[in-house]
């Protein structure tokens, strides 16, 4: 996959970009910046030891393009962290193919905290091979448009994903989450959950499909999008899909959105908490659910530190 290209921008006419209007959000000035590649490769049975940290950061008014390329030979491990931050208005616009061959494990995060005026897209291809395994967790602070886009496929039998997010959106900010997984093997599993807390103006989109293809027998297929709204002005857009064309399948999908239930809050406030305790109590709680799906403790704890920081800011 590509990064996208500042003369085709896709609009809001083409169906999987149908909430997501990026021309319209786009900064005027841009001027293009050098182009940033990384590639890792793990060869066969290597074992990451330590985390790979990678640092994206944007530049007041530039275009940055970026490609990721990872791939792990048979047996191969890795942890990546990526990170996202920037000043003022920018464009960040990356393209990301991870190939995972048999038996890989692959640790991926994306704390994502770009400007408030920025826009940020990132495209990722992924592939796995027999028994691979691929575990990621997004964290969506910034950003005045992001979308991260995700295709994956699933081509060994046994092979697992799991793409979990957390979005916490303000102001007018907007998050896209869209997703495709396509299981081309018999026996492999998938999970997406996903949730968001929106306050003020801010829009959140979930996108999630997952596609089983007449041979992928024993299929295990997931998909979960929760969504609170702080805000009457606030809005969420989620669109699950399911595809399945083989017929010995367990896939399931499910999406809510809504505000606080009033019953759990006036239980707390009775027990002598205030509203705003009460009410960050809830929604930590809400937060934790998806926050303890990350495997490795260290970064468990900086996700939850950032979100726990968020909140303590809108309430």
């Amino acid at each position: 996959m590509k990064p996208l290209a500042l003369t085709n921008l896709p609009t809001p006419k083409e169906e999987r970009w149908k909430y997501t209007n990026l021309p319209r959000a786009m900064p005027a000035d841009l001027q293009p910046v050098e182009a940033q590649n990384i590639v890792i490769h793990k060869t066969r049975g290597e074992i990451c030891e330590e985390p790979v940290d990678i640092l994206w950061t944007g530049l007041r008014n530039g275009i940055h393009t970026s490609t990721l390329k990872v791939t792990l030979e048979e047996g191969a491990s890795l942890i990546l962290i990526e990170r996202c931050t920037g000043e003022g208005a920018y464009w960040m616009n990356a393209a990301a193919e991870f190939d995972l061959k048999d038996n890989a494990r692959f640790v991926h995060i994306r704390i994502q905290e770009d400007s408030s005026e920025a826009v940020n897209t990132t495209m990722a291809e992924i592939s796995l091979g027999r028994d691979a395994h691929y575990d990621s967790f997004t964290l969506n602070l910034g950003g005045k448009l992001t979308r991260h886009e995700i295709h994956a496929v699933l081509n060994g039998p046994g092979s697992e994903i799991h793409l979990n997010g957390l979005n916490l959106l303000k102001g007018k900010q907007h998050g896209d989450t869209t997703i495709l997984i396509e299981h081309k093997a018999p026996h492999c599993q998938s999970n997406q959950f996903y949730r968001s807390i929106l306050d003020d103006e801010a829009r959140g989109v979930f996108q999630g499909k997952v596609y089983v293809h007449q041979q992928a027998q024993k299929t295990d297929g997931y998909q979960l999008s929760n969504a609170l709204l702080l805000s009457p002005k606030a809005e969420m857009d989620t669109k699950p899909e399911l595809e399945i064309y083989a017929d010995d399948v367990k896939c399931s999908h499910g999406a809510t959105t809504g505000q606080l239930d009033d019953d759990p809050l006036f239980y707390l406030r009775s027990r002598g908490l205030t509203e705003k305790e009460a009410r960050l109590l809830l929604i930590q709680a809400f937060v934790d659910e998806v926050v303890d799906k990350i495997v490795d403790e260290d970064l468990k704890a900086t996700v939850a530190a950032k979100s726990s920081d968020w909140l303590k800011s809108v309430l």
